[in-house]
């Protein structure tokens, strides 16, 4: 019998529209949903920019796949985004092969998505 890493997730708000997500374990069809439920709450709480940080994610399956995805158009229909910091390679790949790489952007680390959030030209309300 295999034993899945627990699912550790953490959050902090380095802006006032922007969540960090820091994500650790294995993302499966156990622990997707509580990923889900933490990302879509911090939209819904007034954070629509979400940064997952997967640095220590050991593996992921097509359960986190279609976890993403699904917080990637909910951010979406509330005009925030969703991007990744510090993928590792083995999900990289994933992210390649199955073409949700080419879906949502990725940096080399938090710091840097981040950055690329607070970049970003603001829309104007009044268009």
């Amino acid at each position: 019998m295999t034993h899945s890493l627990p699912l550790v997730l953490a959050v902090r708000h380095p802006a006032d529209s922007i969540a960090v997500l820091t994500v650790a374990g294995e993302i499966d069809v156990d622990s997707a949903p509580a990923l889900r439920t933490r990302a879509l709450e911090l939209i819904r709480r007034g954070r629509p920019h979400v940064v997952l940080d997967l640095a220590d994610v050991e593996f992921c399956d097509s359960s986190g796949l279609n976890t993403m995805i699904s917080v990637l158009r909910y951010a979406k229909d509330r005009h925030g985004s969703l991007s990744l910091a510090a993928v590792p390679a083995h999900l990289g790949r994933l992210l390649d092969i199955t073409g949700v790489g080419g879906l949502i952007p990725a940096f080399p680390g938090a710091a840097e998505a981040v950055g690329g959030l607070l970049a970003a030209p603001v829309p104007d309300a009044s268009a």
